[in-house]
C-alpha cells in the first residue's frame, strides 16, 4: 500500500492541474465555453483505513476493467450526442480528485481513462466521510466548463459517515441542484466494528442516495463487484433502470414502493457512535 500525504494532492493546485487537463482534452477553443455531454459522472470511492489492500485494488480495478468493456463504450454511444464527461475521485475524511475531468465518445477515450486510473497508486486515509465526498462531488460538477442534461455522483463505501456534516444534509443539497446520487454500499467486511453491515444497503438508501432514478446496489463479495459496476455504469450512462442479473445483487430504488411500512435507517450512527463525528467539514479550495 502506497500512502500519499493529501496535502501533497489536493487543494488549488490539484484543481488548477484539473482544469488544465480538461482544457488540454477538450482544446483551448471549447475550453472557453461550456462543452456539452449527455452526462457529468463524478465516481467517489471509499480509501478509509476500514477498505483493506484487497478490496481497494478490487474496487479500483472493477472502474477500470469497465471502461475497457464494450457494454460501458456502447452505453456512451447509445445518448443523444454519444459522449460523456467522467472524473474519479477517493475519499476518507477529505476527498481528492484522482483522475481530472475527461470526456469519452469512443474506445480511445475511455481506455485513456482507464489507464489513467490504473497509473494511479492506492493510499488510505482515517474517518468517512460521505457528506464531504458528496459536497466536494457537487462543486466538481458545479465549476467545469461542461454542460449537460444529467449529473450523477456514484459512491461507493463500507461504512457510515463519521465526519463532517451529516450525510443526509449533503444529500440534500445535491438533490436540490437537480443532481442523482447513486450508492454501492460494500458488504464484504460484515464483522468489522466499524461497518454497519448488513444494514450499510439500507443505510445508503435511506440516508445518501437521492434524485431522480437513484438507486443502490448492494455488493457483498468481492466477486461480484466488477459485474456490479458494469451494471452500475451501463445503467446511469444509458438512463435506464438497472438490469437484474441472476446471482448478482438485487438493486433497490429511492423510490421503490414497498408493501409495508419499515423502520428507516439512522443516518446518524456513525455519528452516535463516537468514531469521530463531529469533525469540522471539508471546505473545498475555491475555483476560479
Amino acid at each position: 500500500m502506497v500512502l500519499r500525504s493529501l496535502l501533497f494532492r489536493a487543494g488549488a493546485a490539484s484543481v488548477l492541474g484539473s482544469a488544465l487537463a480538461l482544457a488540454a482534452l477538450i482544446g483551448p477553443a471549447s475550453a472557453q465555453r461550456r462543452d456539452v455531454v449527455d452526462l457529468e459522472l463524478v465516481l467517489a470511492v471509499d480509501v478509509s483505513s476500514s477498505m483493506d489492500e484487497e478490496e481497494q485494488r478490487v474496487q479500483r480495478d472493477g472502474y477500470v476493467q469497465a471502461f475497457r468493456h464494450k457494454s460501458v463504450l456502447d452505453a456512451i454511444r447509445s445518448g443523444t450526442g454519444g459522449r460523456i464527461a467522467v472524473t474519479y475521485v477517493e475519499w476518507a475524511a477529505n476527498p481528492v480528485q484522482t483522475v481530472p475531468w475527461m470526456i469519452i465518445s469512443n474506445a480511445a477515450e475511455a481506455k485513456a481513462f482507464a489507464d489513467r486510473l490504473a497509473s494511479e497508486p492506492l493510499y488510505t486515509e482515517r474517518r468517512t466521510s460521505l457528506a464531504n465526498a458528496i459536497d466536494y462531488s457537487v462543486q466538481l460538477l458545479e465549476t467545469n466548463p461542461i454542460s449537460a442534461v444529467r449529473r450523477v455522483i456514484d459512491i461507493s463505501g463500507d461504512g457510515v459517515n463519521n465526519w463532517g456534516d451529516p450525510v443526509t444534509a449533503a444529500r440534500d443539497k445535491a438533490v436540490a441542484k437537480n443532481i442523482t446520487i447513486n450508492g454501492i454500499p460494500l458488504l464484504m467486511n460484515q464483522g468489522s466494528q466499524f461497518i454497519d453491515a448488513p444494514e450499510l444497503d439500507k443505510y445508503y438508501r435511506d440516508c445518501v442516495i437521492g434524485g431522480q432514478g437513484a438507486f443502490v446496489i448492494p455488493v457483498k463479495t468481492i466477486d461480484a463487484f466488477a459485474g456490479s459496476v458494469r451494471t452500475k455504469l451501463v445503467s446511469e450512462i444509458a438512463d435506464l433502470t438497472p438490469v437484474q442479473v441472476p446471482g448478482q445483487p438485487r438493486f433497490q430504488l429511492a423510490q421503490a414502493t414497498r408493501p409495508a411500512p419499515r423502520a428507516k435507517a439512522n443516518c446518524l450512527v456513525g455519528e452516535q457512535r463516537g468514531f469521530g463525528g463531529g469533525g469540522a467539514p471539508f471546505t473545498p479550495p475555491n475555483i476560479p
